[in-house]
């Protein structure tokens, strides 16, 4: 007799959501998923497309700052800083110098920028349906939460589930005495509805989030202001990286003010005021909150049904996925582990595949590379620089200039660095930074190093076309070959 399907119920429809009900149509469930937001989630109709839209823009801006280094003339060129009350400029650096000059002929329609973002964003959206849809997928419009471990309100339907997934991913933090109001005080959700770019754009919050759209808007043509609490921007990334990045937001022109934490914005007429905890204000035209994500898990039940939370209200998991209620898992942001697309959507597969039956890896953070999109990008995978510092990991160093590369030298590029880590010993590859344009795509010969405990020998060994920036990879690798025997 044809045994039943099992049914999946997943909660949002984010890449946690559908890259899991992908996973489990295609393992012969019968799977629904309930969302509110619609499909894609966030992360691809409000921030990581969006974002990365806007970014790819400013990439192009960019690109024209720095003709003239390449013997491109284009007349006129303007730069900026931001504004602190009393009339001082901030430790904001130099403004943009040789090499770095925006043309007065060049501007952004920003409009159209705006109104291509979110066409792009609608449109990826579009296509998480349409596979939807090819798969067998019941979609269900609404917000769903949990009457018990098997049964799922949504909307005025009550639906059964052998397992459910919760991945309702999460929301912009918002600062104490700034409430955004979508016009003037920002979260990044609100800045694809603007009429007009940022003339004065103060970022509060200077991590991953607040990093990518202080350098974009800066490419852009805003005057930035970044506020930052801590020492120097990017605090919690490779600080070899951070210093790079710090320097060239710097030398272009934007004021970074460090040590600086905001306690509150207000509106004025014509803009904003942030107040800094010393009592100095920073006027700008606008204000961009970049404070971090809390998890949407409020109001859908988890408690009730047994699934166990910590203080900030993330939902616990194993490196499966399960939470604490037997047949209830969670993946994505709402779980607080490495808020990252690529590893929400791992983790709603790994779900699936242990809920189903399907052998399994365990969730294997170690081996997850992350790319930062300033200009340059940072880009990370495995073991880095605190952990062999620290003496947790026994690691043979060595970092390569970007500088020395002949490719980066055609192209203008004179900011970034490779740097590997490789196990000292066997020089097997424990990691890597890389900080350069497009160091998204160069991580991937580092990751797959990582991944297949390749050696520093072999990736030595390993043709790079000549000139290229993947050259400096196997350069890296070539200075830290261990001797042979009777040699050097």
């Amino acid at each position: 007799m044809r045994q039943p399907r099992v049914k999946i119920v997943i909660l949002g429809g984010g890449p946690g959501g559908y890259e899991a009900a992908l996973v489990a149509a295609q393992l012969g469930a019968d799977v629904t998923v309930v969302d509110s937001g619609g499909l894609g989630g966030a992360c691809v109709l409000t921030d990581c497309v969006p974002s990365k839209t806007l970014i790819a823009t400013s990439e192009t801006m960019g690109l024209l700052h720095g003709s003239a280094g390449l013997g491109i003339t284009i007349a006129g060129h303007r730069g900026g800083v931001g504004r602190v009350a009393g009339g001082q400029r901030p430790a904001g650096g130099p403004p943009p110098g040789p090499g770095h000059e925006a043309a007065d002929s060049v501007s952004v329609d920003a409009p159209r920028l705006y109104a291509r973002v979110k066409a792009l964003a609608r449109a990826q959206s579009a296509d998480v349906a349409t596979r939807l849809a090819a798969e067998g997928v019941k979609v269900i419009t609404g917000r769903g939460r949990l009457a018990g471990p098997h049964t799922v309100i949504a909307g005025d339907r009550e639906v059964s589930a052998d397992v459910v997934l919760v991945a309702t991913g999460g929301t912009p933090r918002v600062l104490p005495g700034a409430q955004p109001d979508g016009e003037r005080i920002l979260s990044w959700r609100h800045l694809y509805d603007l009429d007009e770019l940022p003339a004065e754009l103060i970022v509060v919050g200077s991590g991953v989030t607040g990093a990518e759209f202080a350098s974009a808007y800066q490419a852009l043509g805003s005057q930035v202001t970044l506020v930052s609490s801590r020492d120097h921007v990017l605090p919690h990334e490779d600080a070899d990286a951070a210093v790079v990045v710090e320097d060239v937001f710097r030398r272009r022109g934007m004021t970074v003010l460090s040590r600086s934490r905001a306690e509150g914005v207000r509106r004025e007429r014509s803009g904003v005021v942030v107040t800094l905890a010393d009592g100095r204000t920073v006027r700008g035209s606008h204000c961009l909150l970049t404070v971090g994500l809390v998890p949407a898990t409020t109001g859908l039940g988890l408690a009730e049904a047994g699934v166990a939370l910590d203080g900030q209200g993330f939902v616990q998991v194993d490196k499966v996925s399960r939470t604490s209620a037997p047949g209830v898992y969670a993946a994505g942001d709402c779980t607080g582990v490495m808020m990252l697309a690529s590893v929400a959507a791992m983790q709603g597969r790994i779900a699936m595949w242990h809920a189903l039956g399907e052998a399994v890896q365990p969730l294997r953070l170690g081996h997850v590379a992350a790319t930062i999109f300033t200009e340059p990008e940072i880009a990370t995978v495995g073991v880095d620089q605190a952990a062999v510092e620290s003496g947790q990991v026994e690691a043979d160093v060595v970092k390569l200039a970007l500088a020395t590369n002949a490719r980066a030298k055609m192209q203008g590029f004179r900011d970034g660095f490779v740097k590997l880590f490789a196990r000292h010993g066997s020089g097997t590859v424990l990691g890597g930074v890389v900080v350069a344009p497009r160091a998204s795509e160069l991580i991937l010969a580092v990751s797959l190093a990582v991944e297949q405990l390749l050696t520093v020998d072999q990736i030595a060994h390993t043709f790079a076309v000549y000139p290229s920036l993947s050259g400096s990879l196997t350069e890296a690798a070539r200075r830290l070959m261990a001797p042979t025997p009777g040699g050097r």
